[in-house]
């Protein structure tokens, strides 16, 4: 295989391993103001336990993000110029977003204090939805195409990324990270809030059948080619086994259909890409692959690199979702140890 098409391969795999793990990161905190039931200490419980349940692989699962970049810059150069000066703007969003939940994760428990903690929630949601929303509206531009000039530079400003297909994209990445988010509470939780997760599933993705049923096959039908009609095939498998593998108690297997649903996902925009890395609107001025990608030389560095050290990382985090595979509940959840904001002034003065 060129090394090219492998390392644009390679890419789609990334940003699987992205949308599938970091995926229901979001749901979960998406999902942290609408889970949570009963009086004010027993929600605050809840929303620790909803916290807890990603504590120890949210920021491993955003490497993966940082990996695809990466290897965007340095294995086609021109496609990472241009896509991140022509996306900038909701590309900063995003950054701010996942800086600002990134600190609300880290900072939330080091104050015991009410409304310190409903600050924190508020940022983390923030940065759930902010992103959730926004990945699904570049990836759809990217399978429409986008305005570039004869130099492969993005000439259609900010608004004409928010045209109707891509917005219902946005709407179609927030639907399906609701609902893996909701599989995973249920998945990782027990008591009341697993059933209350279940439930929710049930009605998220019913919503995602209908919503990202239907924007796939504007997808294929506008933009696409024909043999991601496949893709498409095993989404819409892969969405009634959640409903029914959820219905039936099976947590496990309606994650595993809901993540086949997001791969299938990457599968759609990517080959509706190809062989495209920037599809140009109407066809035009297309950046092709061949055009975009590093030298030879360059290409096979990296792949031997790759195939080093993508097995480790791999191995790694398989290890840590081992360790932590534990169901939760709020009976694990302990009083709160923060500092109080009278000891902080104390210890400041």
């Amino acid at each position: 295989m060129d090394l090219s098409i492998f390392w644009f391969v390679l890419i789609a795999v990334l940003w699987t391993g992205y949308l599938v793990l970091e995926g229901f990161d979001f749901g979960v905190g998406m999902l942290l103001s609408i889970l949570p039931r009963g009086d004010a200490a027993h929600r605050e419980k809840e929303r620790r336990l909803l916290v807890n349940t990603i504590g120890p692989v949210w920021d491993g699962n955003e490497v993966w993000l940082l990996t695809a970049g990466g290897a965007t810059f340095a294995a086609f150069p021109e496609w990472y110029a241009t896509l991140f000066s022509g996306f900038y703007l909701p590309l900063l969003l995003i950054l701010v977003a996942l800086i600002v939940r990134g600190v609300a994760f880290e900072y939330r428990g080091k104050i015991a204090d009410a409304a310190w903690a409903r600050r924190c929630d508020l940022a983390i949601q923030v940065g759930s939805w902010v992103p959730a929303i926004l990945w699904g509206v570049a990836f759809a531009n990217l399978v429409r195409g986008v305005q570039l000039d004869e130099a492969h530079q993005y000439v259609g400003g900010f608004w004409a990324l928010l045209n109707p297909f891509a917005l219902v994209g946005g709407l179609v990445t927030l639907v399906l990270f609701l609902l893996h988010g909701a599989v995973f509470v249920a998945l990782k939780t027990d008591g009341e809030i697993r059933a209350r997760a279940r439930r929710l599933a049930g009605v998220l993705g019913v919503a995602a059948v209908v919503v990202a049923g239907g924007w796939a096959v504007w997808a294929q039908l506008a933009y696409s080619t024909g043999w991601t009609w496949v893709a498409v095939a095993i989404a819409a498998g892969g969405l009634i086994g959640v409903l029914v593998a959820n219905r039936a108690g099976r947590e496990g297997w309606a994650f595993a259909l809901s993540a086949v649903v997001l791969v299938s996902a990457v599968v759609l925009i990517f080959g509706s890409m190809f062989p495209d890395v920037m599809p140009g609107l109407g066809g035009g001025n297309s950046l092709s692959i061949a055009e975009a990608s590093s030298t030879p030389y360059t290409l096979g560095v990296m792949t031997v690199v790759a195939l080093v050290l993508t097995p480790l990382v791999l191995a790694y985090q398989a290890w840590t979702y081992w360790v932590f595979r534990r169901r939760l509940s709020v009976k694990h959840i302990p009083a709160p140890v923060g500092l109080t904001w009278q000891r902080i002034k104390d210890a400041a003065f």
